[in-house]
């Protein structure tokens, strides 16, 4: 092992520790037999079969692909990311790290539907190379040749470059300023961009996430959040390598398919990390019969992290409901708060656990956090997304950049190491979203999240998106908590595919419309003007809104964005435009 795997240079900012780039802190455990990663393959046995490598192994790999990406093209070319979501998938990532590339995290063109945001990252950025395995060959050379993306110089199988090939390799010198990955967002209403993520970023990000979830190399990081996905690459890949916990992991399909897969690997290795979407809590309580979840032993989870999508109190008091009896703590529901331009994590709870505070929805349409008694009639429960660590962050008037107080609504900023340094060649956007400066404190440059919240007591809570607020008569409407009331009305709408948006009448009239997917376990579908009137008067009554338009469509109709969130800008163009 050279010199140059073992020792960087250690600026720090003061926010968090020194760092260095995620690779060197592979190389320092380059000799341990250890398990570092395993992947659970279920192609062959419906129980699962363990493919492990240990930290030796995989610092052999990592560094045999970095030798053979550097005979190809030099430091700072581009290299994609189209493995499966197994072993080589991390391999390949790691290595076009080592090497000194711009790693393109994506996806293999044979297990995901979202071709266009492929095709797009892949033309945006002109990735040099191409990282696969032997499995995706066909589908990605298939790729190369009939899609409008450039033609890389060449393209790989990881699980094809021998071990010998890293034998005396040399590693470039890595500076902590320079991109290390470019992480495409999903571009719910524009065209998806690369989000900048430094080597700083990636090291100082993971520090953040490990010290406030409290993970070492103790713990097992555990899941099936796609790597191309942020949490998934943080959470499963990127902190794990810093923390030197082992991470054990499946695919998205296999959790979709059998959802006690998910909590079988929970509770089969010691102090668990987990980490997903709300939808997901929802899902593994419904579907997991109760016979199943009596042999399990989920004492041993420490922290499962619940972010990317609006968190609701009643997902985790019924997964809550569904696993507390067998073991899990509920301190271990883990509410956070993150985004890709941020690398990932922002904020999480910490070992208290989930807090819900209910505040005064008229207040709310007004900008101002009013906490009012639980059942309040008005009343709207949020879930707090806990506290930083490691970074800053303000509420700040997204007009006049005044700094908001205590309880008040406004933009979530955020400043610290691990934000993004732009967007891939869009210097416009890039100054929109990152060049925020709050009023009085013009040496620092924020991180414009386009999120609305408020802190109270401390605690940060999410109430909704900028582009996606509803204003009717001057007062604001969050959309999810609209969609809420409307899969809530009526049992033939389907839970979490509902999309809210604002409208207008043909006099111009600012307002609001729905549409929701028919959920057909529920029996026959309903008379569509009746059920129309259904939703209309729950949401007249809840919000004091009216709706100008509802249209209930087959199951598909509302659009998602590749991270799974609801696309309601595209739902709207589909439906209303």
């Amino acid at each position: 092992m050279s010199s140059a795997e073992r020792r960087y240079p250690e600026p720090t900012d003061g926010l968090v520790p020194s760092v260095r780039p995620l690779t060197g802190y592979l190389f320092d455990r380059a000799e341990s037999r250890d398990p570092a990663f395993t992947f659970l393959d279920f192609s062959a046995d419906r129980e699962g079969t363990e493919v492990t490598l240990s930290w030796a192994e995989l610092a052999t790999k990592v560094r045999a692909v970095a030798a053979e990406l550097t005979k190809i093209t030099a430091p700072g070319a581009r290299v994609a990311i189209l493995a499966p979501q197994d072993l080589t998938y991390v391999v390949g990532f790691l290595g076009a790290l080592h090497a000194g590339t711009i790693a393109v995290p994506l996806f293999a063109p044979e297990v995901s539907q979202h071709g266009e945001r492929l095709v797009g990252a892949l033309d945006d950025c002109a990735p040099d190379i191409w990282l696969t395995a032997k499995s995706a060959l066909p589908a990605v050379r298939e790729l190369a040749e009939v899609s409008p993306v450039p033609m890389p110089k060449q393209i790989l199988a990881v699980d094809e470059i021998a071990d010998e090939a890293g034998a005396g390799f040399e590693p470039p010198a890595l500076e902590l300023d320079a991109p290390a990955y470019l992480q495409y967002t999903s571009g719910s209403t524009r065209a998806p961009a690369g989000a900048v993520i430094t080597h700083r970023a990636i090291s100082a990000n993971c520090h953040q996430m490990t010290s406030g979830f409290g993970v070492d190399n103790t713990w097992t990081c555990t899941g099936w959040i796609p790597f191309f996905h942020d949490m998934g690459l943080l959470q499963l890949l990127c902190a794990p390598v810093f923390s030197g916990a082992r991470s054990v992991f499946m695919t998205p399909f296999n959790f979709v398919m059998k959802p006690l897969r998910w909590l079988k690997q929970l509770a089969a290795f010691p102090n668990t990390y987990a980490a997903a979407p709300n939808f997901a809590f929802d899902y593994a309580a419904r579907k997991i019969k109760e016979a199943d979840r009596l042999l399990l032993d989920l004492s041993g989870v420490r922290a499962i992290a619940n972010g990317s999508e609006p968190i609701r109190p009643s997902s985790i008091a019924a997964f809550q409901a569904a696993f507390g009896p067998q073991g899990l703590a509920p301190q271990a529901h883990r509410p956070s708060y993150g985004l890709a331009e941020a690398t990932v994590y922002v904020t999480n709870t910490r070992a208290d656990g989930p807090t819900i505070t209910a505040f005064d929805r008229a207040a709310l349409s007004g900008d101002r956090g009013v906490v009012v008694a639980p059942g309040t009639p008005g009343s709207l429960e949020l879930v707090a997304a806990g506290r930083p660590e490691g970074q800053l962050v303000r509420i700040v008037d997204p007009v006049t950049s005044k700094t908001r107080l205590g309880g008040e609504v406004g933009e979530i900023w955020v400043h610290g190491p691990n934000v993004a340094t732009g967007y891939w060649q869009q210097p416009e956007r890039s100054e929109e979203t990152f060049g925020g400066r709050v009023d009085g404190d013009r040496d620092r440059t924020w991180l414009r999240t386009g999120d609305l919240g408020l802190f109270h007591e401390g605690l940060l809570y999410i109430t909704g998106r900028i582009k996606d607020l509803i204003i009717i008569d001057g007062k604001n409407h969050y959309p999810q908590d609209i969609e809420v009331t409307v899969q809530d009305a009526h049992p033939a709408i389907r839970q979490d595919r509902v999309a809210a948006f604002a409208v207008q009448d043909e006099r111009g009239v600012e307002g609001a419309a729905v549409v929701a997917e028919f959920d057909r376990t529920s029996g026959p579908e309903p008379d569509h003007d009746e059920l129309a009137k259904i939703v209309r008067r729950a949401v007249s009554a809840a919000h004091d809104v009216r709706l100008l338009g509802f249209k209930l469509v087959a199951p598909g109709g509302v659009l998602r964005t590749s991270s799974g969130k609801i696309a309601r800008a595209a739902t709207k163009d589909r439906f209303f435009s």
